[in-house]
């Protein structure tokens, strides 16, 4: 493991983007703690220590309990993304975009900035809007509320033009890191809290080591579902062109167990907190009731995050992984899977596949989010890391190795991971 990291600073442009991604995380954790203008900083700690949007203020590094400029995150952008997503299986032209290469994805992506600053400077205003009749804005003019909008807005306009630098610059997914480096800023304040549990007496040292234990069990079942493959065989039929003979080859389709990622924990976990933020600025009998139904833990809450944790899953995975568009391609390229003819049979079977598949990804999703719930109600402790988190920081992990790995691997090193 030396050995791999001695080696990776020996290569001058893998080390220069991996310092500039360092400096990137400084950059924008420092802005974590810049507060918004016109707001009152206590009144703000006072509001948000009910322990509402704690993945919302997870994902952001802390800056939404302090209502600093980057207290949205990038929560904007991975909304506005999902919603283009959903557009282009809707809008015919925006699906052939997909299909036009990088011309498409800039416009695409340029879509999505769009958004990103609409939804940005909405979810901004509404904020403040909320927020002015609990003592947290200092001034309730509209003007003031504009500015502290606009102050949100910029924020994530920030962190979406970091993200581009790392990802041009840097190494890894730029977007992928902010939330990754975000999550882990986290994890010191969290051992501070067990810490003072155990010294306190509210939790003993057998069951911090328990604690400890099941998380590298799950941290190898998410290491290991993350990347496990279904691999279908496919063969190439001969073809004869003139003296040559092309074709005849084998290889192989993978089909990851867990396609969709993180992306229906995340759209899951922002449309059940919906009803929490938009109730949370209510003083009504009926939005008190409506927030306690909601509330994490809840039995409706349960139920509708494994219902919506399924369904964005099957959703997403198919709307990357499209079996009828295998299916043509290889008939095509005259390439087949054995023991099945080109066209609707090699279709159906790609979706039989691909169904059980995702089943099986979406409820390792859902055990691995409520883990931590059934974790709390044993140990009678309030785990702060939940099981969102811990997907999303050891698939960005992984990505990201991969990528030093591949870099490695150019430059005739040994590798990163061995």
């Amino acid at each position: 493991m030396f050995e791999s990291v001695r080696n990776v600073w020996k290569i001058a442009d893998l080390r220069k983007k991996i310092l500039f991604t360092l400096a990137m995380f400084l950059v924008f954790r420092v802005g974590a703690h810049i507060t918004v203008p016109g707001l009152d900083a206590e009144a703000v700690q006072q509001l948000f220590s009910q322990g509402l949007f704690g993945f919302v203020d997870l994902i952001s590094g802390g800056a939404l309990k302090q209502l600093s400029i980057f207290a949205l995150s990038i929560g904007p952008y991975i909304t506005a993304s999902i919603i283009v997503n959903l557009l282009m299986v809707i809008i015919p032209s925006w699906e052939n975009l997909a299909k036009e290469g990088d011309e498409g994805r800039r416009k695409i992506e340029k879509y999505t900035r769009i958004g990103t600053i609409i939804l940005a400077f909405t979810q901004g205003f509404a904020t403040s809007w909320g927020l002015r009749n609990t003592g947290a804005v200092l001034n309730t003019s509209v003007i003031s509320l504009l500015l502290i909008a606009l102050s949100f807005t910029a924020g994530t306009a920030v962190l979406m033009w970091i993200g581009d630098l790392i990802t041009n610059k840097g190494i890894g997914n730029g977007i992928s890191l902010i939330i990754f480096a975000n999550i882990v800023s986290r994890v010191p304040s969290g051992l501070v809290s067990i810490y003072t549990a155990v010294k306190v007496g509210t939790l003993n040292v057998f069951a911090v080591i328990a604690l400890a234990i099941l998380g590298l069990v799950v941290v190898a079942g998410v290491v290991i579902v993350q990347e496990g493959q279904r691999r279908i065989p496919v063969q190439y039929a001969k073809r004869i062109v003139g003296r040559k003979m092309y074709g005849g080859q084998a290889t192989h389709i993978p089909l990851r167990v867990n396609q969709a990622g993180v992306i229906p924990v995340i759209f899951a976990s922002s449309l059940l907190m919906l009803p929490q933020m938009l109730t949370q600025f209510v003083n009504k009998p009926w939005a008190k009731t409506i927030a306690r139904w909601f509330e994490f833990g809840s039995p409706l809450h349960i139920v509708l995050y494994i219902a919506f944790i399924i369904i964005f899953a099957y959703f997403y995975t198919f709307m990357q992984f499209n079996p009828r568009d295998i299916s043509d391609n290889l008939k095509k390229s005259g390439g087949f899977i054995p023991g099945l003819r080109p066209g609707k049979p090699t279709t159906d079977y790609l979706y039989k596949v691909v169904n059980r598949l995702t089943l099986v990804g979406a409820l390792f999703l859902t055990a691995i989010v409520l883990l931590p719930l059934v974790l709390s109600s044993i140990f009678k402790y309030n785990i702060s890391l939940g099981g969102n988190a811990l997907l999303i920081i050891v698939g960005v992990a992984l990505e990201t190795m991969k990528e030093i790995e591949a870099q490695m691997a150019v430059r005739h090193y040994g590798g990163f991971m061995r």
